[in-house]
């Protein structure tokens, strides 16, 4: 009689390894089952990696007006730091002023804020995702999002404009193109465009359903182009996309594309096989390619070119429509390096109405029959920025100055300008919050008139001081630089020309004999933290050092009165902004202003402010000797002859 062999207890030894099997088994797909539920309702779940607010509150579209001529003062302001996400070159921040609110874009996701406040009003933001583009048509705004490290799992959202309501989310489609710089993506008349990853063919996409809803082949040989700084532009009832197209030499084209029905309107080759800058106005579409900036009508016909490599330099030119006119701003081809001209051109027949030199305006918006410009200094001896008031239709401008500074040096989201409901809206980078910078967006309304011009945004010229008073004699004696020769400058903001110099250079006379001093008595400046009473500061003549000894200077200096605010709080404004444009700027708390800050790698430029006055000192050698410099303008400043 046979049968299996028994373990201890009866049990088959057969049937145990059966079970074991079973159980291994089981185990496995429980694991799995497990990194599946927990891949789909924890790791891709919403609940956790999404933060999304919307709101209920209605808000009033805003009047076609921006501010008056004169000065201008901070309504509001709102900070937005730089997203470095996993696709590099996508880091930008861009905005958009409409229906009342103000949009702002980057890689974190959308915020949108009531434009007259600045209160929040709603933002969605999705933890692993990265916002690489963004579109806006009628009442719909639509965020595409990559998930970080992995570009191929795509995700398009669709939002309630005004109350950020969910609408619907797809997977899987791709913008046509999406700008670098602005992160816009081509969309009008409730339509998206998007393409296949080969691209060459163009889909147009429901921003109502998200269904699929035309298919465009593009022309033979051509494909988009994959990215670049501004590859596309959009309104309403016209988008323009830039192509790559293969032939007997490459070249770029132009496709402009009504969105609704998904036909061409009009299709027009380039000069360059670049990847060109576009942008579209209502009614115009301007276009550089690396070779020209071309300028064509509603029906893509050519009407006005600007030939040259650097036309529109290192950005797109900036222009604006107004009443039949297009006003853009360029480098004329062969001019001095940095000459920049804005012209009046008549749509469509080309006719320049008028030109004029102009700064390098780095921004341009229109509203209520005016163009405002955005100047990156209103003078070049001055801290503020500039906004001029063009008149469209003979090119007169008034100036005044604006309480931001620009860099324009900054890597990230340049300079863009809005004007609306009385508000003129400037975004500015900035260095800080340190290390990877921001982008500041200013709502500014017209301010208080004042005694003086509105070029000194109302403070009169004769409270101006003379840069060269600001050290006297023994100031100089103290520090053994009195062998230096003061050569005064003068500046002038507007037709406004200032009385008395605003900044001083001190050239040393005998730099021979101060460089054997030099290398005989040369100290190093005690550091800024180790001063005992951070409000105490040394007068004329105290050095601070224990022995008295200072360190000669053999470089130049200089001593400049940067700006007079109204009030105090607009020259620390004014202040604060220059600091957080500079991408080292340490708080001093031994110069004994009210305000000061160390900029830059070595301790050669002290900002600060006493009171109404923001002052700037500069010297390079030895080290320390700006500081000096800064404590005996600060004593002067505090206690005026």
């Amino acid at each position: 009689m046979g049968g299996g062999r028994q373990r201890p207890g009866g049990r088959p030894e057969s049937v145990g390894g059966v079970r074991v099997a079973l159980g291994v088994i089981s185990g496995v797909l429980a694991i799995a089952l497990a990194a599946v539920l927990v891949d789909r309702f924890v790791l891709g779940a919403e609940w956790w990696q999404v933060r999304h607010t919307v709101t209920g509150e209605a808000v009033a579209p805003q009047r076609d007006v921006g501010p008056p001529p004169g000065p201008l003062a901070v309504s509001w302001e709102r900070t937005t730091r730089i997203h470095h996400g996993a696709v590099a070159g996508y880091d930008g921040i861009a905005y958009a002023v409409a229906q009342g609110q103000v949009v702002t874009a980057s890689g974190s996701g959308l915020e949108v804020h009531d434009a007259r406040t600045g209160a929040g009003r709603w933002s969605y933001r999705r933890s692993g995702w990265t916002l690489l583009g963004w579109a806006a048509t009628r009442s719909r705004l639509l965020g595409y999002f990559e998930r970080d490290g992995d570009r191929g799992q795509r995700l398009v959202i669709a939002f309630d404009a005004l109350s950020g309501g969910l609408l619907w989310q797809r997977e899987g489609p791709r913008p046509a193109a999406v700008s670098r710089t602005t992160l816009r993506w081509p969309a009008g008349s409730d339509v998206l465009l998007t393409t296949d990853d080969d691209r060459r063919t163009l889909f147009g996409v429901s921003a109502v359903t998200g269904n699929r809803v035309w298919r465009l082949p593009l022309p033979r040989g051509c494909r988009l182009f994959e990215g670049g700084s501004r590859p596309s532009g959009g309104r309403e009832d016209l988008a323009a996309l830039a192509l790559d197209c293969a032939g007997k030499a490459r070249h770029s084209r132009l496709l402009a594309v009504e969105p609704g029905a998904g036909t061409v309107a009009w299709d027009r080759p380039l000069g360059s096989e670049e990847s060109p800058e576009v942008s579209m106005l209502d009614g115009v579409t301007l276009v550089s390619d690396g070779t020209a900036l071309r300028a064509f009508d509603e029906d893509g016909d050519q009407f006005g070119v600007w030939k040259g490599d650097g036309v529109c330099g290192d950005a797109m030119c900036p222009g604006v429509l107004r009443s039949g006119r297009l006003l853009v701003v360029y480098h004329p081809d062969g001019a001095e390096r940095g000459a920049t001209r804005m012209e009046s051109v008549r749509v469509p027949s080309g006719r320049v109405e008028w030109g004029r030199d102009v700064p390098a305006y780095a921004a341009l918006a229109e509203a209520g029959g005016q163009v405002f410009a955005l100047r990156p200094r209103l003078s070049g001896r001055l801290l503020p920025a500039g906004v001029d008031i063009i008149d469209p239709a003979g090119g007169d401008a008034a100036s005044a100055p604006a309480p931001i500074s620009v860099n324009l040096d900054l890597p990230g989201p340049g300079p863009w300008l809005a004007a609306a409901g009385g508000l003129l809206y400037a975004a500015v980078p900035q260095a800080a919050p340190r290390p990877d910078g921001a982008a500041r967006l200013v709502a500014l309304r017209g301010g208080l008139a004042g005694d003086g011009p509105a070029e000194l945004g109302g403070v009169p010229a004769a409270d101006w001081p003379d840069a060269c008073d600001l050290l006297e004699e023994q100031d100089l004696a103290a520090a053994r630089v009195d062998r230096h020769t003061a050569v005064p400058a003068r500046a002038s903001a507007g037709p406004v020309r200032l009385p008395r110099p605003v900044s001083c250079r001190y050239e040393a006379s005998d730099k021979d004999d101060e460089l054997d001093d030099l290398e005989e008595d040369a100290e190093e400046e005690p550091d800024a933290s180790a001063s005992a009473d951070p409000g105490e500061s040394a007068g004329p003549g105290e050095e601070g050092d224990e022995d008295g000894g200072v360190e000669r200077t053999v470089g130049d200096f200089t001593v400049s009165v940067r700006w007079v605010g109204r009030t105090e709080h607009v020259a620390s404004e004014l202040l604060d902004a220059l600091q957080a444009t500079q991408a080292k700027a340490r708080k001093r708390r031994d110069i004994g202003a009210d305000e000061a800050y160390e900029i830059g790698p070595a301790a050669g430029m002290i900002a600060l402010r006493v009171g109404r006055y923001v002052v700037v000192v500069e010297a390079d050698r030895p080290p320390g000797v700006a500081a000096r410099l800064a404590r005996s303008v600060a004593y002067r400043l505090h206690h005026p002859s």
